[in-house]
């Protein structure tokens, strides 16, 4: 379809077009521009010379007779009479105010738009300017100006009564979301996700990327550490102690493969505690663990009788760590035997062959402490403990647990073993 609105500069250059292209015809070039010959016509009227070039290259008279012409041969600007100069310009200054006036109306128009496009989707954002303002302005010249389908912006405003719906409902969604997040402020939207589905029937259940984008719109977000610190120097190996999981921290059954670690726990005073573990890598639960203020044997010790004691019995289980010394140690070699336990290390300095207890620190470390540098003292920081480890093994959603508790898969998985005759 044709363009109906031209500005003056086109209208002059098709003209021009017309008059400097040797043999050139008012059909071929109104087809070229893609314009009715009438247009063309008129504006050769308006803007011609009255001359043009033939198809040897000579300027010629143009065939085409002016409306204001009153003789049948044609006539030049130059030759024109007093009274058809009048006219002429009379007709020119009609075209101008024409043009000033859409001029001045695009200009309010696009002055009103500029507010909205940074709203973020521009698309939809000029959908909605369309919409504000086309009480005041035609639609057909609105969405022309900010380049859009006058059938998509119908579309769209055709759609208004579903988008509130869905508007309305991530805001109950939202609402849900805010509950479990601000229970536990470290959540992200896989968490949050299985939070909310938890015991829900299918036709209840909300979808992952739709619980991530209304958070995303919302601003609200899991914890993410913001550096990154070290927190594990390893030492040299008092006896040689084989690795017997080669980085592969799953296991078949619960009880049966443990990790463990020491991680420092820096007070304000400058002074630190020291928290070691014993994981179960079947399902990532913390079955022992114990604090101290020092860094001596009896810690780990007592983290792994700890665990003996959760479990009933360690027998048959391997424990593995890195070569920390009081894992080295003759003691803990000799709590290993008598509680059945088989010892296992990674290389020297290689904290990759200790990720599980690693990763475990990282998290405790990122979702307790957040952006805090160290607990203002021992007795918070106990505490807070505490309160973030059993939390752990009871509702903490686990990614590698299927987004349930360690508790909560063990359970799943004993639940499913064979029951006796």
């Amino acid at each position: 379809m044709a363009r109906k609105n031209y500005s003056e500069e086109f209208r002059r250059q098709a003209v021009d077009l017309y008059e400097c292209t040797p043999g050139a015809t008012v059909r071929g070039i109104a087809e070229d521009l893609g314009i009715v010959r009438g247009t063309l016509r008129q504006w050769l009227e308006v803007y011609g010379t009255g001359k043009k070039t033939a198809a040897d290259g000579t300027l010629t008279s143009s065939p085409l007779q002016s409306r204001t012409t009153t003789t049948a041969a044609s006539q030049s600007p130059v030759d024109e009479t007093a009274e058809q100069k009048v006219t002429r310009l009379e007709a020119r200054v009609r075209d101008l105010e024409v043009e000033t006036a859409k001029l001045t109306v695009e200009r309010e128009i696009l002055q009103r738009a500029a507010k909205y496009f940074g709203r973020g989707d521009a698309l939809v954002s000029r959908f909605q300017f369309v919409a504000d303002n086309s009480a005041t302005f035609e639609v057909k010249r609105l969405c022309e100006l900010v380049e859009i389908e006058r059938s998509s912006y119908y579309a769209w405003k055709a759609g208004a009564a579903a988008r509130a719906q869905r508007a309305a409902a991530d805001a109950r969604l939202l609402g849900r979301i805010r509950a479990v997040h601000d229970a536990d402020n470290t959540v992200g939207a896989p968490r949050v996700t299985a939070e909310l589905n938890d015991g829900k029937p299918a036709g209840e259940r909300v979808n992952h990327k739709r619980v991530a984008r209304v958070m995303r719109g919302a601003g609200i977000a899991g914890y993410v550490k913001k550096r990154r610190v070290r927190t594990t120097i390893p030492e040299q190996a008092d006896q040689k102690v084989p690795d017997l999981l080669k980085r592969d921290f799953t296991a078949a059954a619960p009880g049966r493969r443990y990790v463990g670690d020491i991680t420092y726990l820096p007070i304000a005073d400058g002074s630190n505690l020291y928290l070691a573990t014993v994981i179960d890598c079947y399902s990532r639960r913390l079955v022992g663990w114990a604090i101290a203020d020092h860094m001596r044997t009896s810690l780990v010790a007592d983290a792994l009788t700890e665990a003996a004691a959760t479990r009933g019995s360690l027998t048959g289980a391997t424990f593995h760590s890195d070569h920390g010394s009081v894992y080295t140690s003759k003691d803990y070699a000799l709590l290993c035997k008598r509680l059945g336990v088989t010892q296992s290390m990674g290389a020297v300095g290689t904290s990759a062959d200790n990720a599980l207890a690693e990763s475990f620190n990282a998290t405790l470390k990122r979702e307790v402490l957040q952006d805090a540098a160290c607990w203002p003292d021992d007795l918070t920081c106990r505490r807070q403990l505490f309160k973030w480890l059993t939390r752990y093994n009871t509702k903490r959603r686990h990614s590698w647990c299927r987004y349930q508790s360690p508790i909560a898969y063990e359970t799943r998985y004993t639940a499913t073993l064979p029951t006796a005759a």
